[in-house]
C-alpha cells in the first residue's frame, strides 16, 4: 500500500521560474502532478495525451482551447479530453492540480 499526506501549498514554489512543476504519481501516461505560475505567465500551446482535469488550489487561471476560454478559481476543477490544444494564463500567482488519466 501507498500512503503519503502531502501540503500542497508547500509542494512547488516559484523563485525565478515562470512556471514549476512536480510530478507527484506517475504510472504509463497517467499522473497526477502540482504546477504553480506566475501571474501573467504563460504555458504555451500544447496537447496532452490522456484525458486530464485541472483543480484549482490557489489563485486564477484563464486555460485556452482554440477560440474557448475558460477562467478558472480556487476549487473549481475543468476536465477536458486528450489531444485537445490548450495554453494557460496566470491572472494571478496561481497552483494546480493536474489530473492526467
Amino acid at each position: 500500500m501507498f500512503y503519503n499526506v502531502l501540503k500542497a501549498k508547500k509542494i512547488v514554489n516559484l523563485e525565478e521560474e515562470k512556471f514549476s512543476r512536480k510530478v507527484l504519481m506517475e504510472n504509463n501516461d497517467s499522473s497526477l502532478s502540482i504546477i504553480a505560475i506566475k501571474k501573467g505567465e504563460i504555458i504555451d500551446t500544447h496537447t496532452s495525451i490522456s484525458d486530464a482535469a485541472v483543480l484549482i488550489l490557489e489563485g486564477e487561471i484563464e486555460l485556452h482551447f482554440d477560440a474557448e476560454k475558460f477562467n478558472l478559481e480556487k476549487g473549481e476543477i475543468l476536465m477536458f479530453k486528450k489531444d485537445r490544444e490548450h495554453k494557460v494564463f496566470a491572472l494571478d500567482d496561481s497552483k494546480f492540480l493536474l489530473i492526467k488519466i
